[in-house]
């Protein structure tokens, strides 16, 4: 038989009358801080002109929000255990809110960095704080699913949002609405988490706070953000590229040793050794490598390569998203009480990974609706159905009271994830490019010949890169089908899990 969860964790026989609603709220805040990690590409170059930022401090606008983000994730995961999960969402939303009016309101370049910072400062606040109170509010399996399918359609197709509604609002107003846009959507979400959420009580995690661990962790985590935007704009031979990684190295080495032994840590190496979490951290950050650049790649293809329009670009992703949604919604959601999680992350990736494939034949020429409206619905589609499992599974097995610090981790998982991803595959395309001019140069006689070969080189490197989104693909898929080891709900027994969670207090799930 299936373990019962007890303790105060255990909220299932009595479920939250508000919850479905409480979702509608949380899912909006989802939206607003993944949309906002794109929102602003497309809008950077007319902000860039009217700020005078130079071209040497334009990456800062949104490396400042990645840094913000990634590096203080886990300590706003800590604080939404300690403080509870209400409070800090609603914190985090009304500060975010705070924070984009002064970046739509920006008069020259310091204060729109400041603002970016102070978005993914907030945002570090609320985003674990969304995704623990969905894992404490949830409790019988098949809404589980439905609500975390809804989620990670969300959480994954969020990006691809930000891209449309960053080309309308440049196109159509004005670059600073892509700030001011964030306004209604907090102050809503905020007032209805006020109003109607109601979260579980004794799920709260008193202890002291671990302030080694937060200076620790928040360092490294920043370090290892900065070096790999650092490898994209200098080289990965660069001494300041290798010195970040080397003390990022040392940093989260010494975080690591030093929650080993402090009595109240602030991430409990419990919560990444069972290996069913650990995996899904680990299979979910690659993909989002894979992801992020593809974002990238496909942005500048249908505007450089295709000549599209910001808004026809940001409507070309549009397969994308229904993909992730249908995936997420129609196939994980449906199909996650009846199979093994490991049997939707593991073919949803290789599905994936096959959209990928087909894009590693773009040429300058492709056809949208021939090559890449087909590839964006296969990667929709694998990614959704993949991403929904691995969200849930971010919160298996955990103590209630480490259910904030959790959903952190899927969340440092996934900016991690982004901003190597862009950095990483961003370097290889360069490189390719570089080195497919360099070969055909001679040939190059004319400038029409020339500005082809620009353009062909520049697809060529795309190429490159995406054969290595692949790959990395089929690796998430590895982990999955290999760490990913929970049966499906309802099971008559299931594997052991490494790490004792099968002796804590459990937080119902889906998969037991």
């Amino acid at each position: 038989m299936p373990k019962t969860p007890s303790g105060p964790a255990s909220t299932g026989t009595v479920p939250d009358p508000s919850r479905w609603k409480a979702l509608v709220f949380i899912a909006l805040a989802q939206l607003m801080v993944v949309l906002d990690a794109t929102i602003v590409n497309i809008a950077l170059p007319s902000a860039q002109q009217d700020l005078g930022i130079s071209n040497g401090n334009r990456q800062w606008v949104i490396t400042a929000y990645a840094l913000a983000f990634g590096g203080l994730l886990l300590f706003g995961g800590r604080i939404a255990d300690l403080w509870g999960r209400k409070r800090t969402f609603v914190v985090g939303l009304l500060g975010f809110a705070a924070a984009s009016a002064l970046g739509g309101a920006a008069t020259g370049e310091a204060m729109m960095l400041g603002s970016r910072a102070l978005q993914g400062a907030f945002g570090a606040l609320l985003a674990p704080a969304a995704l623990s109170l969905l894992a404490v509010m949830f409790t019988d399996g098949k809404e589980r699913a439905k609500a975390f399918g809804i989620y990670g359609a969300i959480a994954g197709g969020g990006g691809a949002v930000g891209l449309i509604l960053g080309g309308v609002l440049t196109e159509y107003l004005n670059w600073r609405w892509t700030f001011f846009v964030n306004i209604p959507f907090a102050v809503v979400a905020a007032a209805g988490a006020y109003f109607v959420i109601r979260e579980p009580a004794g799920g709260r995690n008193r202890a002291p706070l671990d302030i080694p661990g937060v200076i620790l962790s928040t360092l490294g985590l920043v370090s290892l953000v900065y070096g790999f935007t650092r490898a994209e704009s200098d080289g990965w031979s660069d001494a300041s590229t290798i010195g970040l990684f080397v003390a990022s190295a040392v940093l989260l080495a010494s975080f690591v040793a030093v929650e080993a032994r402090v009595k109240s840590p602030l991430l409990p190496l419990r919560v990444m050794t069972e290996r069913n979490r650990g995996g899904a951290y680990l299979a979910l950050g690659l993909a989002i490598i894979a992801m992020f650049g593809l974002f990238l790649f496909l942005t500048y293809y249908l505007q450089v390569v295709k000549g599209y329009s910001p808004v026809k670009t940001g409507f070309a992703f549009l397969p994308m998203i229904a993909g992730m949604i249908t995936g997420s919604t129609q196939i994980g959601a449906r199909l996650m009480t009846r199979v093994a999680p490991r049997l939707l992350m593991g073919p949803g990736f290789l599905v994936a990974a096959t959209g990928m494939l087909l894009l590693t034949g773009l040429e300058v020429d492709s056809s949208y609706t021939g090559l890449i409206l087909p590839a964006q619905l296969l990667l929709g589609l694998g990614m959704g159905t993949a991403f929904m499992p691995a969200m849930s599974l971010s919160t298996h097995g955990v103590e209630a009271r480490d259910a904030g610090v959790a959903s952190a981790m899927v969340n440092t998982s996934q900016q991690v994830g982004g901003a190597i991803g862009t950095a990483l595959l961003n370097t290889i395309a360069a490189s390719a490019t570089t080195a497919y001019i360099a070969d055909h140069a001679a040939a190059a006689t004319s400038p029409q010949a020339r500005a082809l070969l620009e353009l062909q080189g520049m697809v060529e490197g795309y190429s490159a890169a995406i054969w290595w989104a692949v790959g990395i693909l089929l690796v998430s898929a590895t982990i999955a089908f290999t760490f990913i080891n929970t049966g499906r709900p309802g099971a008559g027994s299931q594997p052991a899990a490494s790490g004792g969670a099968d002796d804590e207090v459990l937080v119902p799930v889906v998969a037991h």
